[in-house]
Order: structure tokens, then sequence, then C-alpha cells
């Protein structure tokens, strides 16, 4: 499932349980969601995805559901 590998991206990054992860998880829920782990999630995404993000989009991350909706917006399918 795509969205577990989401998750499991996050959390990594992150350095929390993915179980924890979910849509609505982002720097507000996230304490150690820092700037620049924010930076270091959307490279590991980049990279995991195939994808490139714009600066709208990066700046457009507030949380996980965000980085579905861009995800999706290009191309790829978290089929859940």
């Amino acid at each position: 499932i795509m969205s577990k590998r989401l998750y499991n991206l996050v959390a990594k990054v992150m350095s929390i349980q993915s179980s924890t992860v979910n849509d609505e998880s982002g720097p507000e829920s996230i304490e150690s969601w820092t700037s620049f782990k924010g930076y270091v999630l959307l490279y590991e995404l980049e990279t995991e995805f195939k994808v490139k993000f714009t600066i709208d989009e990066a700046m457009d991350v507030k949380k996980v559901a965000d980085i579905k909706r861009h995800l999706h917006n290009h191309g790829v399918v978290l089929n859940d």
C-alpha cells in the first residue's frame, strides 16, 4: 500500500513510529518535524516517488494529506 510507504518515510525522517503517522500528521502534531526535517522529507519523497515538487508545493505542505495531494498531482497513485 502506497500510503504505508509514505507513512514509513515520514516516520523514518521524523524519527517516530510509523503507527503514529496519519493524513493529519504534520509540523503541528509531530514535535520533531522541524523546517530542516521538512526539507529532508521533501528530498526523500522526491527520491522515493520519482517526482519533483515546486517551491509552491513544498511551502503548501501542512500535513501528510497535502503530501498525498501533491503526489497525486504528479501522477503518483496512492491506491489505498
